[in-house]
């Protein structure tokens, strides 16, 4: 029988790219569950607080916690258009107990947004502890190439040589900077707590026989249960979108470097210079049996330029929150909240992937440098001839006439002829020799990685998670 599940659409995110951890986060479960352990947080800090709760309906509460009737809240939501309210019936049913007390003083983004922040949190934990393996892995890759020549480029035109290295802690860096912005994010992101339905709290002070101390000490107990140690002290009835919206562009920002990243292989793939690795059977093209296509770099692509485009869904729901609550941001984030975490999970999948399976070609760089040897070497003849009096700009143009014959010896012997430039064939030997060209290069890969890199590392990789290789 044909699978039936098959018929539906499913998000490419969960199927094929994204991780099952991040994927069940933003699950229905994971998010009813989170509905309910906020129900029993708030139960029992009211019980502590003097709140007429009996132990045994906290009991109860906790035994079924797990026991979620998916099916019975679909039927309440078709009677309440309340998906809230679907899921309070939904617990009260598992719980007969317990029923009447279930978010008592509480409005629906008690449980729906505490659980969003639960959520992000939790999300932003898994892609910190990832980007710091691939922050560990590209380290790798650009200590080993340090000192390996390639060509660089500028407006993609030969520009001087560089090396795998120096090119691999240019992406580094931009990773490092989203790494540190996550982890400011992930340590400053607060708790809603219990603020009622316009965020004055008046239906807990009304609870509490107007005690703001025990309102105070209600929403502390609750973020501790939840490792908050920051509540939003002003509200409406939502935390505000600010939030989302600056969670999304730290997301959009990762995704940029990953993009830069992916297309720079890409252009290097296509001169041989720096490949992806090709699996046995891997198929290139269903027409052209030869291909050989950078796959990994090209989804990293085009799963960061979707990311990106879902940061301006929360600039647009942050611009347009009416007063202390309007409905229409709900159906927005249900969307781009989770596709934007699964999409940035997916990247930092492949990126662990491309990068331990990234083959720098040194043979075809050197080919390439030495191809553009005239040009690349005059640069450092113009320094030469300045420091030994000469013009700059006058033998600046000099140059860029010679550099017309594309020959190294129809170069050497005009700048040997032209006394401009008070040099010698002698004077500009060592010029043409790889370290002179790849300047402080190598210093720079060190001087980067144990300056900035190393102490990051220092300090989050026992954190960092291995990241399992992709199947497909």
């Amino acid at each position: 029988m044909e699978n039936s599940s098959k018929k539906t659409y499913n998000s490419p995110f969960s199927e094929r790219y994204a991780s099952p951890e991040m994927a069940y986060l933003f699950s229905p479960y994971f998010k009813i569950l989170t509905f309910r352990r906020l129900w029993i947080s708030l139960a029992k800090a009211q019980k502590n607080l003097g709140l007429p709760i009996s132990s045994s309906q906290i009991h109860a509460m906790e035994a079924a916690l797990d026991k979620i009737d998916f099916s019975c809240a679909s039927e309440y939501e078709k009677k309440f258009r309340h998906d809230v309210m679907a899921h309070i019936h939904a617990f009260g049913d598992a719980c007969p107990e317990a029923k009447s007390i279930i978010h008592l003083g509480a409005t629906s983004c008690y449980a729906t947004d505490n659980a969003d922040l639960i959520q992000l949190k939790a999300a932003l934990q898994i892609l910190t502890q990832k980007i710091s393996h691939i922050i560990d892995q590209l380290s790798n890759f650009a200590k080993k190439e340090a000192s390996t020549p390639c060509l660089s480029y500028t407006h993609y035109q030969p520009a001087q040589p560089t090396t795998f290295g120096k090119r691999a802690c240019l992406w580094l860096q931009d990773f490092l900077l989203d790494a540190i912005q996550w982890e400011q994010l992930l340590n400053t992101l607060p708790f809603l707590g219990a603020k009622g339905a316009t965020g004055t709290q008046s239906s807990f002070l009304t609870l509490f026989e107007g005690d703001s101390s025990k309102v105070e000490k209600l929403e502390k107990m609750i973020a501790e249960d939840f490792g908050f140690s920051k509540i939003l002290s002003i509200s409406g009835q939502t935390y505000t979108r600010k939030i989302d919206l600056n969670i999304l562009n730290a997301l959009a920002s990762f995704c940029s470097s990953a993009h830069k990243m992916a297309t720079d292989i890409r252009l290097l793939s296509h001169d041989g210079e720096l490949v992806e690795s090709v699996e046995k059977n891997q198929v290139g093209s269903s027409a052209m049996p030869y291909k050989k296509n950078p796959i990994y770099s090209e989804r990293i692509c085009g799963i960061s330029r979707f990311v990106i485009s879902l940061s301006q869904n929360s600039a647009y729901t942050t611009a347009t929150q009416w007063l202390e609550r309007s409905l229409d941001d709900s159906a927005n984030r249900r969307l781009c909240i989770p596709e934007s975490f699964l999409g940035v999970d997916a990247i930092l999948n492949l990126l662990s992937h491309l990068i331990s399976h990234l083959t720098p070609m040194p043979s075809v760089a050197l080919e390439r440098i030495e191809k553009e040897l005239p040009f690349l070497i005059m640069e450092n003849i113009l320094m030469e001839a300045v420091k030994k009096g000469g013009d700059r700009q006058k033998l600046h143009e000099k140059l860029r006439l010679f550099s017309q014959q594309k020959s190294i010896d129809f170069l050497l012997e005009q700048i040997e002829k032209d006394p401009a430039f008070h040099l010698k064939a002698k004077d500009i030997k060592h010029l043409l020799e790889i370290p002179s060209l790849i300047g402080r290069a190598p210093e720079q890969v060190h001087e980067f990685l144990k300056q900035e890199v190393q102490p990051y590392l220092n300090h989050h990789q026992k954190s960092a998670t291995p990241i399992p290789q992709i199947e497909f």
